[in-house]
């Protein structure tokens, strides 16, 4: 491939935040085979798959097309394509529509349209909402927003099953419990940047302490949550007691948060609550296939 075409499609890819679509991909892919008792039918696990990743994909470049006048001015994002001019704004604009279309109907026409709406709703809530509306104007912006965040488990289900089942209202909730205190370790740590940008994030509203404070309080409801599949019967005592160690942990990083905190430890807590995620998806998967 020459040198150009490769340059332009690492860029495209960045523009779909892989590592994020990663996450929602995973999450989703494990809510595919919670809802069977064996295997997936491997269309639906492969073709919900691709749909799913190609809608959080497009999701993702809408977001960076939003936010790139706020992206140049942050640290952590002034590289993406749109603020570097590596794309532009009408190169963009395509990409994310022809991949939320082709995303919409791959799941329309080889999987069910209650998925594909589904996931059209959680793009819509992502990129418009949260982006658009939410991000500006309340501290509260990614707990509401966490809605959309928490959606990709909830979607995997419905590729398989065609259904809404109670437990992957349980995935949902523990994601959306999850989110909070992720992303407020973050701010915490960029707290200065979010501010300078007039984004009301937590710790610019009501300040670093008060936000220390959230995270343990979120963490704590985690714990709770986090159990509600034993307490409900979809898992078994195997994930039950590997959910309770992840969770120690977590509890651990946002005492020391609290009380003790230092520098470095917001990122480190930050990047924990990522593998706490992928440890408890992965307890669950584990334990379902025990069983």
């Amino acid at each position: 491939m020459p040198r150009s075409l490769r340059r332009y499609a690492h860029e495209y890819y960045e523009l779909c935040k892989p590592r994020v679509v990663m996450l929602i991909v995973f999450t989703a892919i494990v809510g595919m085979f919670l809802a069977v008792p064996g295997v997936p039918p491997p269309d639906k696990l492969l073709l919900g798959t691709l749909g799913i990743a190609l809608q959080a994909a497009s999701a993702a470049a809408v977001n960076q097309l939003i936010d790139r006048n706020i992206d140049a001015r942050m640290a952590r994002t002034c590289g993406r394509p749109l603020v570097t001019g590596s794309l532009s704004v009408r190169e963009s604009v395509i990409f994310a529509v022809l991949l939320g279309s082709a995303g919409f109907a791959v799941l329309w026409r080889w999987v069910n349209p209650l998925t594909a709406w589904l996931t059209l709703a959680t793009l819509v809530g992502y990129a418009g909402i949260y982006t658009l509306y939410l991000k500006r104007a309340t501290p509260q912006n990614i707990v509401i927003g966490g809605a959309a965040g928490a959606a990709p488990p909830v979607l995997g289900w419905a590729a398989v099953s065609g259904t809404l089942h109670p437990h992957a209202l349980l995935l949902f909730l523990i994601v959306f419990t999850w989110t909070p205190p992720h992303f407020w370790t973050l701010a915490i740590e960029r707290r200065d940047e979010y501010a300078k940008v007039g984004i009301p994030m937590l710790p610019v509203t009501h300040g670093i302490e008060y936000t220390r404070l959230q995270v343990l309080l979120y963490t704590v409801l985690l714990t709770a949550v986090s159990a509600l599949p034993f307490v409900f019967g979809m898992s078994g005592l195997p994930y039950l007691c590997g959910a309770l160690v992840l969770d120690a942990v977590f509890l651990a990083y946002a005492v020391r948060l609290k009380w003790a905190p230092k520098p470095g430890l917001p990122m480190r807590t930050f990047g924990y609550s990522i593998v706490y995620l992928m440890g408890i998806f992965s307890l669950l998967l584990v334990d379902h296939h025990l069983r």
